[in-house]
């Protein structure tokens, strides 16, 4: 299955592609701390240029995965909408990876050795972060713990013994990546939490762990079954354009399946 996957809720541009034998190629633009995204510019075109770098025409996707977040609103919702039409424009399947689930994934996989569980933690805005909680399977994460709604930071630091409670395991060694893990580094190495280096690779969204977990999962029915994990119940509320009540948003639109599934 040839898979193109990416992620735009947080500041960076992550893009992947998955071939067929199971390889994979990434581009990613990151822009500095106090830069600006530039998922509404730059997003398509760096999709096109990893096509080609590739040697895969667009006619030769099998399958779209796109982060669903939590994370910026502003980035989830380009990255979103850009999913869904590239999907429907081009008759293929389409699944939502969590961005939270893509991050622990990388983790597991590239720093995650000499640990028990890794906590991903997005920088929310606003003083807080969204974060997760799932245990290391080798190379892989599951067990997937979800902290709901936006923490704020003193909050962060009993979420490893939470998680801990609610596995109903003992103590653990946690690795936290993300954005949120360096903003709120003080917070979570007080709860005995590790985090990697500022600079570390770790705390990046990886375009390749969207594709892959966007290629282990299920496709979507509908393309408006997928929708952005806002996690914030002013961001849901905006993009609903209603007052109504938060959470993930929803559309009442139907479409006909997306593809087969796989």
């Amino acid at each position: 299955m040839i898979v193109l996957g990416f992620d735009t809720a947080t500041l960076s541009t992550a893009v992947g592609l998955r071939l067929a034998d199971g390889s994979t190629l990434q581009a990613r633009d990151d822009p500095a701390p106090t830069g600006s995204p530039g998922h509404a510019t730059r997003l398509l075109a760096m999709v096109a240029t990893l096509l080609e770098r590739a040697g895969v025409a667009w006619s030769e996707l099998d399958r779209i995965a796109v982060g669903l977040g939590p994370g910026r609103f502003t980035g989830l919702r380009v990255g979103v909408s850009t999913a869904r039409g590239l999907a429907q424009s081009l008759s293929l399947q389409l699944a939502g990876v969590s961005t939270l689930e893509a991050l622990a994934e990388a983790a597991a996989v590239h720093g995650g050795e000499g640990y028990d569980g890794v906590l991903p933690v997005i920088d929310a805005l606003r003083g807080e972060a969204f974060a997760e909680a799932y245990l290391a399977a080798g190379a892989r994460v599951e067990g997937e713990l979800r902290f709901p709604g936006p923490l704020a930071p003193e909050a962060l630091q009993s979420i490893a013994a939470q998680a801990e409670e609610r596995a109903g395991a003992g103590r653990r060694r946690w690795l936290a990546v993300g954005d949120g893990a360096v903003r709120y580094r003080r917070q979570l190495e007080a709860a005995a939490v590790s985090v990697p280096a500022d600079e570390s690779p770790l705390h990046l969204v990886q375009g390749g762990a969207v594709c892959e977990l966007g290629a282990r999962g299920r496709a979507a029915s509908a393309y408006e079954q997928l929708v952005p994990d806002y996690r914030r119940l002013a961001d849901a509320r905006m993009a609903r354009g209603t007052p109504g009540a938060g959470g993930r948003a929803r559309s009442s639109q139907q479409r006909p399946p997306v593809g087969s599934q796989p």
